[in-house]
């Protein structure tokens, strides 16, 4: 790939998130003469997005810092289809109310990333219900249909794969690219929008697009892709051993998000810097530097700087606190995640297995016999040997809580409900 001279695709290619560009040169030169509209999709199928998701939301921002104009395109019209892309089946459908509500959801999350406004570089969040909805079917087959080759589109990875391992899919699915694709024309001719963004995963159906812009009369339309990112040892990004890591607060606390960005692996830190952060390019070279013990303390930066951005510098550094009070002290900080137990449930006492499960801290009680036996799990800072031992309101300590550990990273409090 030529190096570029836009401050936009100079500052992707630094910090790593290209992985493919349909005309290096072409769009190298547009972001050099123009104020460029470039857009992502974001498929509502979860009231949240997740971490998983999150470089898509950086690209965004980097598009407004370097002086261009974002759009978040809202899948409310495709979310009622659903994209096969590279699943096994298809995706339950969701009713319109569903959709609306996890659009409604999903939007708060990128006012901390995005400036909006009327602006020629204020970011837009649109919806394509607002086109896909209202259209006429035979017109749409006529006008937009006909210049789709069935032969190209079993071409494709995410549809060849499916139907190699025999997997169903169903017409409404095989209809997803074709809206894709009519997406992108209509956000040029509303917006004068010309790049298309996604994951690498999405470059058939965005080249799509700008196949069906030529053909429909528009100007240059550009692709451009991120690499889909796993982490050093093979995860998948946005995921953890308790669930998803979702954006939204109300979902996962500030202190649980900033945890996963701390236990990031040592081989993925300087890659995560450059990703997930604002921080200079010369600032992410001298912590890459750092070595031995020094790592855990990028760590813990990496964990501030991307929680700062989600949840604010407040937040974050609260979490880092929290985090260090119980981790290098060993004090019982009020930070902590809580759950409340009922006072008759205390008065009867939970089992410890049963209580593991209850606080998300085990999936099932035999995963919880198996962290007893192992020694990880720890009640007011005391090993729990006995998977018998019930815990009650005798537990409570002067604080009025109980403390809940599972290995040296994972704390959490039980309160009596009011």
């Amino acid at each position: 790939m030529s190096a570029f001279k836009s401050d936009f695709l100079r500052t992707l290619s630094e910090r790593g998130f290209i992985q493919q560009v349909s005309d290096d040169t072409g769009l190298d030169q547009l972001f050099q003469t123009e104020t460029v509209s470039a857009y992502i999709g974001f498929d509502p199928t979860a009231p949240s997005l997740h971490a998983g998701g999150l470089i898509q939301i950086m690209l965004l921002h980097w598009l407004q810092a370097t002086g261009h104009r974002p759009v978040a395109l809202m899948g409310g019209g495709t979310g009622m289809v659903g994209d096969p892309s590279f699943k096994d089946e298809a995706r339950q459908l969701m009713t319109p109310e569903t959709i609306a509500s996890n659009i409604a959801s999903i939007k708060t999350v990128f006012a901390n990333y995005l400036t909006f406004g009327e602006g020629p570089r204020d970011a837009l969040m649109v919806d394509n219900a607002d086109w896909l909805l209202g259209i006429n079917y035979l017109e749409f087959l006529r006008d937009v249909g006909r210049h789709f080759s069935v032969n190209r589109m079993l071409s494709f990875d995410s549809v060849k794969l499916r139907l190699e391992r025999e997997q169903s899919l169903s017409f409404l699915e095989f209809n997803y690219m074709i809206l894709q694709a009519y997406d992108f024309v209509e956000l040029n001719k509303r917006y004068g929008v010309r790049l298309q963004m996604g994951g690498s995963d999405q470059w058939g159906n965005i080249v799509n697009g700008i196949d069906l812009g030529h053909r429909m009369g528009t100007g240059q339309l550009y692709a451009l892709t991120s690499p889909l990112l796993t982490t050093a040892s093979g995860a998948k990004m946005g995921k953890s051993a308790a669930g998803a890591v979702w954006l939204n607060a109300d979902l996962l606390g500030a202190y649980d998000f900033w945890q996963y960005w701390r236990n990031t692996e040592d081989a993925d830190v300087t890659r995560f810097l450059k990703l997930y952060t604002t921080l200079p390019m010369d600032e992410i070279a001298r912590l890459s530097a750092l070595a031995g013990s020094e790592i855990n303390e990028v760590k813990k930066i990496l964990a501030t700087e991307v929680t700062a951005m989600l949840h604010g510098r407040a937040a974050a550094e609260k979490a880092a606190e929290t985090a260090r009070k119980t981790f290098e002290e060993g004090a019982l900080s009020e930070n902590l995640p809580t759950i409340e137990l009922s006072a008759d449930d205390l008065a009867a006492g939970i089992g410890v297995l049963a209580l593991y499960v209850r606080a998300g801290l085990a999936s099932s009680n035999g995963e919880a016999r198996r962290h007893v036996k192992g020694g990880a799990v720890r009640v007011n800072d005391a090993v729990v040997d006995d998977e018998r031992r019930t815990i009650g309101d005798g537990d409570l300590t002067s604080d009025g809580v109980i403390k809940l550990s599972l290995g040296r990273k994972k704390h959490l409090l039980v309160r009596p409900s009011a």
